[in-house]
């Protein structure tokens, strides 16, 4: 049995398993989320740590058919050098490489290609500790976050991808014999075949704070489905994306393929790379995460490809009463302070009644309200061990920047000030930003500011806070709605909005599950319905059109007729 068909053989049950999961929307995970030495082994964070420290200031070596030099100008958030640099392909090289290794890839079909996707997410997953201190130091995630996002939970989403793709291309027979009856004449009869064909060359366009979690899905979405896949990396956060290609291309060779079907495009901030390689006539399938600008460019420039994006919107709270102030307080602190408000899902505008809400404290005025919320963060945050872990670092200097300037809009109701890491003196960190505005002041909440700033917006009623949100998130789109109430009739209204402008909603967080979080194999992430975001992570139309059933038949002797 070839290492191709072991590893079909080895992960079947798993894959069964996340089908499944993926049908009921129950919780279920192969990949613990604990970064236990139990678990993952006594010295698997010490290795890992070790992995990591090997990487800095030398060559990563990976497989090209053809170099182009090197590049690699990653500083890590909590300040420092990484040193790594990249191999730099030769575009045309590469893209035919990957033409001509394709038809092998092909022809294994969706068992065996599904058996190598699930190898290489069971490897990535035992190297957790390394690509968490990857992300770590390329994000500015705090360990524990980066352990998480950067490995477990963007390993589900990875399987979750395969799983899906894998139940799409086998739904159907690959083969039928086909008789039609023709009364007493002999029966028509053809034999035919139907082939899952990939579209071509896939282009993964990571992001720089979530270099696993939000390109897991596209590039084992477009592997398992047949596709070479290129990953080009945000210049800042190049390492995790490294190791994950290195995995993939040793998983490759050993089950018998080339293993530059998966490959690595890196660039510079002073030359990037990114357009042309979006609009080669090979490319047809591209997923991209980041800003709504060079999203929209892809969408409209990028014509010979399908396109996958998701970019910026406005996240919402809707605050019209509740009947536990303190576990509300509790859990939106944490939502707003968690990585620094760097989340395509963390909250950015409240809307509160102006004339205050009712609670199990009594009817507090809009004011009140605000400083309950702006107190809770300050005493969350008031523990150096829980800010520095919870916040991370600012992966950007220009979200520090914008920190700065979004202080001027409104009304500083918490002010963002710097945190000292005590391992790391020069991390850039900063406690959260909390603006008081009036609903009139669109211009100013209406369009996503990107890190830990959010809007306290006086508005009219609770009515007048759905008809904004209905607003601005048909224009600008959202990834998260959230909303707090005690009214049946409040909580329907939500429900035809979330439906309306088609955003995930969650009613009345109090405990252990935020807005901003989003489980695998349950929670869609995005919808792929509003401007916020084309695609959906993961439902059938996100798979689906990555590959084509191509069929060929003819014509065979019919049976003997009785």
């Amino acid at each position: 049995m070839s290492d191709a068909s072991v590893f079909y053989a080895r992960h079947r049950e798993t894959l069964a398993k996340a089908v499944e999961a993926s049908r009921s929307r129950e919780f279920w995970t192969p990949y613990p989320e604990v970064p236990s030495g139990r678990i993952y082994g006594e010295t698997a964070n010490a290795d890992g740590r070790a992995a990591f420290d090997a990487r800095l200031n030398n060559a990563f070596d990976l497989e090209l058919p053809q170099s182009a030099g090197e590049v690699g100008e990653e500083r890590s958030p909590y300040g420092f050098e990484l040193g790594v640099r990249y191999p730099s392909p030769d575009t045309d090289a590469l893209i035919s490489h990957m033409q001509q290794a394709m038809n092998a890839w092909r022809d294994a079909g969706p068992d065996i290609r599904a058996g190598v996707c699930l190898e290489i997410l069971e490897r990535l997953n035992k190297r957790s500790f390394e690509i968490g201190y990857a992300t770590m130091h390329t994000t500015g995630q705090g360990f524990a976050m980066a352990f998480q996002a950067g490995g477990p939970h963007a390993q589900d989403r990875g399987l979750e991808a395969v799983a899906l793709a894998w139940e799409q291309m086998t739904r159907v027979a690959s083969t039928a014999r086909w008789i039609k009856p023709q009364g007493k004449h002999p029966a028509l009869a053809q034999q035919k075949k139907f082939t899952v064909v990939p579209r071509g060359i896939a282009l993964v366009v990571a992001c720089s704070t979530f270099p696993t979690w939000n390109t897991y899905p596209g590039l084992f979405a477009s592997l398992v489905t047949g596709n070479p896949t290129i990953i080009k990396p945000h210049a800042g956060s190049v390492l995790p994306v490294a190791i994950t290609v290195e995995v993939a291309q040793q998983v490759l060779r050993e089950a018998g393929f080339d293993p530059c079907l998966v490959a690595m495009a890196p660039d510079s901030a002073a030359e990037p790379v990114t357009k042309n390689l979006a609009q080669h006539p090979a490319v047809k399938l591209i997923d991209f995460t980041g800003s709504t600008e060079f999203g929209n460019w892809l969408e409209r420039n990028c014509p010979q490809a399908q396109v996958f994006t998701e970019k910026a919107g406005v996240n919402t709270l809707i605050i019209d009463s509740t009947d536990n102030l303190k576990a509300v307080v509790r859990n939106l602190s944490f939502s707003l302070s968690l990585y620094s408000g760097q989340m395509c899902t963390t909250p950015q505008n409240i809307y509160i009644p102006r004339n205050g809400i009712d609670t199990d404290q009594g009817h507090l005025s809009f004011d009140d309200v605000a400083q309950a919320l702006a107190e809770g963060v300050t005493k969350f945050l008031a523990k150096p061990d829980v800010a520095v872990n919870v916040l991370g670092g600012l992966q950007s200097p220009a979200t520090a920047e914008r920190i700065r300037q979004s202080a001027e809009l409104g009304k500083v109701v918490l002010e963002s000030v710097p945190v000292e890491h005590p391992d790391f003196p020069d991390a850039r960190m900063c406690t959260p930003l909390m603006i008081s505005v009036d609903a009139s002041e669109r211009e100013v909440y209406g369009e996503e500011r990107f890190g830990p700033i959010s809007f306290l917006v006086a508005t009219d009623s609770t009515d007048h806070s759905i008809q904004i949100a209905r607003e601005v998130i048909g224009e600008k789109g959202a990834i998260t709605l959230g909303v707090y109430s005690t009214s049946d009739a409040v909580l329907e209204q939500a429900e035809a909005l979330a439906l309306d402008v088609k955003v995930a909603l969650s009613c009345n967080l109090t405990g252990g599950i935020f807005v901003n979080q989003s489980a695998a194999f349950s929670d869609f992430h995005a919808t792929g319905g509003n401007p916020a975001a084309n695609a959906c992570l993961t439902d059938p139309a996100f798979v689906s059109s990555r590959f084509v059933m191509v069929q060929s038949r003819h014509d065979v002797a019919p049976p003997e007729q009785e």
